[in-house]
């Protein structure tokens, strides 16, 4: 009954991009792409299921989860377990300005820890951390494959080479003056 309900549902609320929408128990909906043959194979689309919710929704909301693992017939905590274990998955909000510096072996030996050091200072907040006003989440990567530029600073999605505290400053400085 189920499967028919969500049938019903997604030919009724037609496209969104391509995508369509299937309802959950709660009547929330996650997003699909239209036309997709992933209805009700269980425990396999989890994965799948979850990176939709993640891009509409920036994050993984608890209540869509829940509805989640409901709709799959997973354990609740099957799906935390996933959630929580890949870092590509969020559980909270991020704040408008991603901030993503590179750990890795590479960038460490060039000064990536001070670059974290700058971020605490400046703005308040270590990695996984968003700050208060919800204008910045910082979070680290092990590498980012760009080894012989590091330390890399990633920004909004731009990458930054040879960065130092200095420009990390600079960098948030220009966010701010732009009014965002």
């Amino acid at each position: 009954m189920e499967t028919k309900i969500r049938t019903e549902h997604a030919e009724k609320a037609g496209g969104n991009n391509g995508r369509s929408a299937l309802a959950t128990p709660s009547g929330l909906s996650t997003l699909t792409p239209a036309g997709d043959q992933r209805l009700n194979r269980g425990p396999a689309e989890l994965i799948e299921r979850m990176q939709d919710l993640q891009e509409a929704h920036g994050f993984l909301p608890e209540t869509l989860l829940r509805d989640l693992a409901r709709e799959l017939e997973v354990a609740p905590i099957e799906v935390y377990r996933v959630a929580s274990f890949y870092r590509a998955f969020s559980l909270k909000p991020k704040g408008r300005h991603l901030i993503t510096l590179c750990n890795g072996t590479a960038c460490h030996v060039r000064g990536s820890s001070a670059l974290v050091e700058t971020l605490r200072v400046q703005l308040g907040i270590g990695p996984r951390q968003t700050s208060e006003d919800g204008r910045f989440t910082v979070q680290t990567v092990n590498c980012l494959g760009a080894c012989a530029l590091g330390p890399i600073a990633v920004v909004d999605g731009q990458y930054h080479h040879h960065v130092n505290p200095a420009k990390l400053r600079a960098l948030i400085r220009g966010l701010d003056e732009d009014g965002e």
